[in-house]
């Protein structure tokens, strides 16, 4: 097979153009989260960390299996929430806005990872963030125990 003269210049010329996206996403956070595939906020909390240049992967899982998931990952029963993320190590339960994402990976706690449990109104994905209730960010040890980790006041 011979390579002619335009299909390498065609082929130099997309691996340069290919090249700056490909070094914009080195380094990028990628996390991968177990949602059911019905759940509207849940993709709407995906849509807010890819925005935020997070690279994110899907699972779907329904409920016992997903349940089961949490237990197994560490999350205790009183932080559960909607979907579970795996980012680095850590797990991140429910509508955790990214700032606490970030801090948790730049800080690199001793940790099973974050929660928000339930699904506060106006948390990332939940509705606007102007009208929102307040809501905690926890931090959940490997023994199980839990801290809080960030405060939002109601707006």
């Amino acid at each position: 097979m011979t390579i002619t003269r335009r299909a390498m210049l065609a082929c130099t010329a997309g691996f340069a153009a290919a090249t700056p996206f490909a070094a914009m996403t080195q380094g990028m956070p990628a996390i991968h989260v177990l949602k059911d595939p019905n759940c509207g906020c849940c993709s709407a909390w995906i849509d807010i960390l890819r925005k935020d240049g997070f690279t994110v992967t899907t699972e779907s899982s329904f409920g016992t299996l997903l349940i089961r998931h949490k237990f197994e990952k560490g999350i205790p029963q009183n932080m559960t929430s909607c979907h579970t993320g795996e980012i680095e190590g850590y797990i991140v339960e429910g509508h955790v806005p990214v700032a606490d994402i970030r801090k948790l990976l730049d800080e690199r706690p001793d940790a099973v990872g974050l929660a928000v449990p339930g699904m506060p109104y106006g948390s990332p994905g939940m509705g606007p963030e102007d009208a929102r209730e307040a809501y905690d960010v926890f931090l959940i040890r490997r023994d199980g125990s839990t801290e809080v980790f960030s405060r939002y006041k109601a707006a």
